[in-house]
């Protein structure tokens, strides 16, 4: 599958649009995090745990937007935007989403 974050793909032409497919993780921290987070916040630096908490949550989104791009018999996404909320205290959201599309 290829990913852009374009409305096309270099050399390739689009020959129908799909319609627009979505993945959605909502990550909750994890108490272990939270405590070594607490620590890092006394002498600064990377919250290197949620930064990789976050990683993780983008990956798992992708892969579910890619997935319901195979099952539309997409070859391509184009437009894919990340984007990330607060849901509560301790949990976001990281939603992906992008137009599937048909190449020649």
């Amino acid at each position: 599958m290829i990913l852009s974050n374009i409305e096309t793909i270099p050399g390739r032409a689009i020959t129908e649009q799909l319609g627009v497919v979505e993945g959605c993780v909502v990550q909750s921290k994890h108490i272990g995090r939270d405590i070594m987070a607490g620590l890092k916040n006394i002498v600064g630096g990377e919250l290197a745990g949620y930064t990789e908490l976050l990683e993780e949550a983008r990956e798992k989104a992708i892969e579910r937007m890619t997935a319901k791009a195979v099952d539309k018999g997409a070859d391509a996404i184009v437009n894919v935007r990340l984007s990330t909320s607060a849901i509560t205290s301790g949990a976001a959201e990281i939603l992906a989403y992008g137009t599937a599309v048909k190449l020649d």
